[in-house]
């Protein structure tokens, strides 16, 4: 297959494709005796393969050790669930720094709709955000 067919068949933009061999994520292609790329229908197995680890959230430098185990002759299933477990324990985090953002944020607009300030403020910049919020009293 030439370039233009693998990227068509797996959804990879050629540019990609050659990242990829350059990065040595997928093995060099053979050539034809002009220089063009001619691959085998296991570099779109790979591809597909690149675009799922993508898809569960992993690197491409997480990709590339486990092509490497894979290419070595090992199973690297066992190095894969711990990349996903690594994977999910971050996400797990994300989600709390983000719920606690959002009751903050929630506070700030409730705080905001009680009203405008006063030409009596004594803020710095803009008393919504210089509301002291943690205890559920304001500075205003």
């Amino acid at each position: 297959m030439k370039i233009g067919e693998v990227a068509d068949l797996t959804g990879t933009s050629t540019k990609t494709i050659r990242f990829y061999e350059d990065s040595g994520l997928v093995p060099p292609p053979a050539r034809t005796p002009s220089g063009h790329r001619v691959y085998g229908p296991e570099t779109a197995d790979r591809l597909r393969f690149i675009r799922r680890c993508q898809a569960a959230g992993m690197s491409l430098q997480e990709v590339r050790q486990i092509v490497t185990v894979h290419d070595s002759g090992e199973s690297p299933c066992a190095h894969v669930g711990r990349v996903l477990t690594d994977r999910l324990n971050h996400v797990r985090a994300q989600v709390a720094e983000l719920v606690t953002l959002e009751a903050h944020l929630e506070k700030l607009l409730a705080h905001a709709a009680q009203g405008k300030p006063t030409d009596h403020d004594d803020t710095a910049v803009c008393w919504i955000l210089e509301a002291d919020l943690a205890d559920g009293a304001t500075t205003r």
